[in-house]
């Protein structure tokens, strides 16, 4: 359904996207992966057409996409990552204005509107200024205008930034209800949590390039290890070092955040007391010890040499 190749980005010297090529087919939701400035948003805005690539090629159902006015954008629905709405007009009028865009009007538009608020859960605010929504209204009617012409393909950039958690969930319960409808949904995101909730695959982009592509299954097989202990330490940090820890045998990766000590090992049963053991000798004393599943956090650090969550 949709097929993007290749495409390349730059800036003067900043390349942007260097070379992400991906698929999405119909009833797929297929997660972009990244720390901010990762390039997920300038990926998004060349298979919509709104950036031309430096090169490579985006198809949409088989057809090359050639430029702004190629019909076959109509088959492509974009909810930004900024707000695209007018706090003074009611939902209703926003979506309305919306519809004209898309050239529907009379019956077509008005069921179009209707819709579109039921699946977001705004009809009982449609009368409502957009102004006086929370935020999390706000990206549930940002979802419903992308929706207005129906497209086959979704691209969602971070529509959840911002917004509170039933909101989210919200968003989480549109978005499958599309998957099962057979809408094709590309999802960016910085949120791990996101991504292991919603997505059937997930490509990891970091740097403008792509690091990996997989299903959740897929990429936790990339790990070098799939056990991972969390070790709280007394005293937090103390002058413990992590490229210490990283350097002990049978340690595959360490990172140390708000005092918990998180360590992949190999080998849980043998290299535990090993660990525990030289952090005593050091004097970094801990108050608690527990083993964790590894999570999509734990793919992007072993591929990146870096925590998501650094930009």
């Amino acid at each position: 359904m949709l097929e993007v190749d290749a495409l390349k980005k730059s800036y003067g010297n900043l390349v942007a996207v260097d070379g992400v090529s991906l698929q999405a087919g119909a009833g797929e939701i297929v997660g972009l992966l990244g720390p901010n400035g990762a390039g997920k948003t300038t990926t998004v805005s060349m298979i919509a057409g709104l950036v031309r690539p430096d090169s490579g090629s985006v198809r949409i159902e088989g057809r090359p996409l050639t430029g702004d006015t190629d019909p076959i954008k109509r088959r492509i629905g974009l909810v930004p990552q900024d707000l695209a709405l007018f706090d003074e007009l009611t939902a209703q009028s926003n979506l309305q204005l919306f519809a004209a865009l898309y050239d529907l009007e009379g019956a077509a538009a008005k069921r179009a509107i209707g819709e579109a608020l039921d699946l977001v859960g705004l009809a009982d605010r449609a009368q409502e200024r957009v102004k006086n929504y929370s935020g999390g209204m706000k990206r549930r009617l940002n979802l419903a205008a992308a929706l207005l012409h129906d497209p086959q393909i979704l691209l969602l950039d971070e529509p959840t930034v911002g917004v509170d958690p039933q909101s989210r969930n919200a968003i989480f319960d549109n978005l499958e209800v599309l998957k099962q409808r057979g809408k094709t949904l590309l999802y960016t995101t910085h949120y791990m949590e996101e991504a292991e909730r919603l997505c059937d695959r997930v490509i990891i982009i970091d740097h403008g390039k792509v690091v990996a592509n997989d299903t959740l299954q897929g990429l936790y097989r990339l790990l070098p290890v799939t056990n991972l202990l969390a070790v709280e330490l007394d005293g937090g940090q103390n002058g413990l070092r992590v490229e210490e820890v990283q350097a002990l045998p049978g340690v595959r990766f360490a990172k140390l955040e708000a005092g918990t000590l998180r360590v992949g090992v190999q080998n849980l049963a043998t290299e535990t007391p090993r660990l525990l053991e030289w952090l005593v000798e050091r004097g970094h004393l801990y108050s608690h010890v527990a083993s964790e599943r590894a999570d999509l956090e734990t793919v992007f650090l072993t591929l990146t040499g870096r925590s998501l969550r650094d930009s």
